[in-house]
Formats: C-alpha cells, sequence, structure tokens
C-alpha cells in the first residue's frame, strides 16, 4: 500500500469512530499512527450519527517522515440518513493533495440508489479501469460502510457486517466480523475492555492498469480494530487500529484524545473520563 492509498484506507477506517448511542452530541476525536515507532500520520474527526441523519468529517494529513517522503493531507466528509441500522448516504466528498497535486471525489447518491460521480480529479482515464454501473448500484462509500458497522456494535455486541463500497474510483467488498473481547493494556494508550474486530476488504473493479487484475482480485486487505468505551456511557470508539502496509510495514493507530463537541470532556489514559483536555491533547 503507497502513502496515498494508506492515507485513503485509514481515513475510511477512522470512520468507525462514531458512537451510536451516546447521545446527540457530535465526539471530536484525534489519533496519531505510528510505523516502526515513529508518527507516520495524524487525524482530526467529527462525528454525528445520531437522530434520522449523520454526518462524519475526517481531516488527515502525513506527518514526519512519511511527509518528508510524500506529503499529502485530505478532507473526507459523509451526510446522509439512517433508514433503521442502514445508512443511505446522500453526499459525499474527499479533497486533498498528494505530492503536490489537488485529488477530488464527489459523489451524490440519486433516490434510485445508483452514485453520481460528480468530480474526479485525476481522472481515471489512463490509471484506472472504469467500475461498470451495474457494479455501482446499491453501493455506498467507505465512510458510510463503516459507520453502519458501529451503529451494529452499539446495538448487538458484535461487529459482524458487510457492505458494498464505490468510492468514486474503486468498487470493493467489506466484511467485519467478531474476533474476540480483549483488555487493552495502560501502554496502548487506552486501558480496559475492547471488542476486537477484523476487517477484509477485496477489490472487484477499477483496478490500475497497470496492475495484473487477476492476481489483485485475489489480494484480501485486512485490519484489526479494538473498540472500547472512553468514558462510561459512550458509544464504542475505535481504540487501536492495526494494518498492515507495503511500504511502512505494520501501521498502529492509536486515540490521543476524545470528547463531546463542547462540553470538555476528554478521555485520559486508562480510558477514565477527565474535567477537560490534558495539555496537548485538543487544539493542536
Amino acid at each position: 500500500m503507497g502513502n496515498r492509498h494508506l492515507l485513503a484506507g485509514c481515513s475510511a477506517l477512522f470512520a468507525t469512530l462514531a458512537p451510536a448511542d451516546a447521545g446527540a452530541t457530535p465526539l471530536v476525536a484525534r489519533y496519531e499512527a505510528t510505523a516502526g515507532g515513529m508518527t507516520i500520520m495524524q487525524f482530526d474527526a467529527t462525528f454525528d450519527l445520531e437522530g434520522p441523519r449523520y454526518a462524519i468529517r475526517i481531516q488527515s494529513r502525513m506527518r514526519g517522515v512519511a511527509a518528508w517522503l510524500a506529503s499529502g493531507e485530505q478532507v473526507t466528509s459523509v451526510e446522509g440518513r439512517w433508514e433503521g441500522n442502514h445508512p443511505i448516504p446522500d453526499r459525499y466528498r474527499q479533497e486533498g493533495t498528494f505530492r503536490g497535486k489537488r485529488r477530488v471525489v464527489a459523489i451524490d447518491y440519486a433516490p434510485a440508489g445508483m452514485p453520481q460521480l460528480r468530480a474526479l480529479e485525476p481522472p481515471n482515464d489512463g490509471e484506472r479501469e472504469p467500475v461498470p454501473a451495474a457494479l455501482r448500484q446499491d453501493t455506498m462509500d467507505g465512510l458510510s460502510a463503516l459507520a453502519k458497522l458501529v451503529r451494529s456494535v452499539s446495538r448487538t455486541g458484535r461487529c459482524d457486517t458487510t457492505a458494498q463500497v464505490f468510492d468514486g474510483r474503486r468498487r470493493s467488498n467489506y466484511s467485519v466480523r467478531t474476533v474476540s473481547q480483549d483488555v487493552m493494556p495502560a501502554s496502548a494508550g487506552y486501558a480496559g475492555p475492547a471488542l476486537r474486530c477484523a476487517f477484509e476488504s477485496r477489490i472487484l473493479a477499477g483496478f490500475r492498469l497497470d496492475q495484473d487484475r487477476e492476481a489483485e482480485a485475489k489480494i484480501p486487505h485486512p485490519a484489526t480494530a479494538w473498540l472500547g468505551h472512553p468514558w462510561p456511557g459512550a458509544g464504542p470508539v475505535p481504540v487501536l487500529i492495526e494494518m498492515p502496509t507495503r511500504w511502512f510495514g505494520p501501521v498502529r493507530a492509536t486515540l490521543v484524545s476524545i470528547a463531546s463537541a463542547g462540553s470538555g470532556q476528554a478521555v485520559a489514559q486508562g480510558g477514565a473520563p477527565e474535567a477537560g483536555p490534558r495539555p496537548g491533547q485538543q487544539g493542536r
């Protein structure tokens, strides 16, 4: 997985942060991703999944050695509505830069369930094969798919779910299964019970033109997330995410801070709530 795909892939995974039953107040959070003991990415996120509608916004940026090798940052967002526990996206946007070049994806969703690609920069021409219309029908974006996962965890205590995902360039199938109920040590940045969920995605269409299509279709893209409760009454959030990458080896993304928007209540080391953010937690 290259830097650009790492930026996109991690951004999608952080959509699982949204708690489904923590009340109507949005949550704001920060994660830091490390590889080989060095910080390579940072994520700032705001989530609002309560009520009949939902919204997610994630800002991600390369840091440290990753920024030196290939600078990049992007903002990814989605707005949609719930039909029971199923997310129905209305509008998905991704905008950023990679190695100084602008990258944009804009998707609107028609009532018939066919995503309408409003903008794609740079275009797929010469880079990737097009995704057939039949494979785009009734798909959702990655943020909505993973919001669906957290909704399931909050209501059932398990992470078993699937989704058909189209991100503007690729068409993938997502699957998640429950692995175990673990206890995280304080050294992980959060101490306490956490549900371990195993992710896997497989690309069906939208392969790069310089790839061996059949070989790439057989390659699973795994990740693991541990979801815990940052304070009593809060919904489940990922406290640790691990994913393999081609260039950096295993990447670990750790929850640095989380708070209810406007409340000042932030998670402390070990999972207990504080009266307010610790120095350096917010506003960096």
